[in-house]
């Protein structure tokens, strides 16, 4: 289980290896993405709070990255925060998910992209539910929720 300390080593000296990596060219996202998710999650934006679609949704599954199919998060460990925006206490597997120093609007957060395809999701902060204490706070544009049977673990 990660916690806040291994997440601020990750910053600091290095993200995990992704199990694969997937490059594509700024017109081939343009091209496969939405206008909101092209925005999010290749030009680093975000939603309104309350205003996605798997903000309150709760069915079985993998949230996976919605530019390259990665599975990043499991429904199981998915939580209301009253944020706004989708959240997960771990991500679906060490290496899926690439931390990076935010110092954007003035403030210092720690950035949430896909390990894969460098896609950006949101933020993860120390004020989650125990045990972790973590809280991925992520965009719904960012992802797609797999519900097939099948490919659930």
């Amino acid at each position: 289980m990660l916690t806040w300390k291994d997440i601020i080593n990750f910053t600091v000296k290095g993200n995990p290896k992704p199990d694969r990596r997937i490059e594509k060219t700024d017109t081939e996202w343009r091209e496969t993405l939405t206008p909101d998710q092209y925005r999010i999650t290749r030009k680093k934006g975000t939603e309104p709070p309350h205003s996605g679609a798997l903000c309150a949704i709760h069915e079985a599954g993998k949230y996976n990255c919605v530019c390259c199919g990665t599975p990043l998060f499991d429904s199981t460990i998915k939580f209301e925060s009253g944020t706004g925006w989708p959240s997960f206490t771990q991500p679906y597997k060490e290496n899926a998910i690439q931390y990076k120093k935010d110092s954007s609007f003035g403030m210092i957060r720690i950035e949430v992209m896909c390990n894969t395809c460098d896609a950006h999701l949101g933020h993860v902060f120390p004020d989650g539910p125990e045990p972790s204490g973590l809280r991925y706070c992520v965009n719904s544009e960012s992802l797609v929720l797999n519900t097939k049977e099948a490919d659930i673990d």
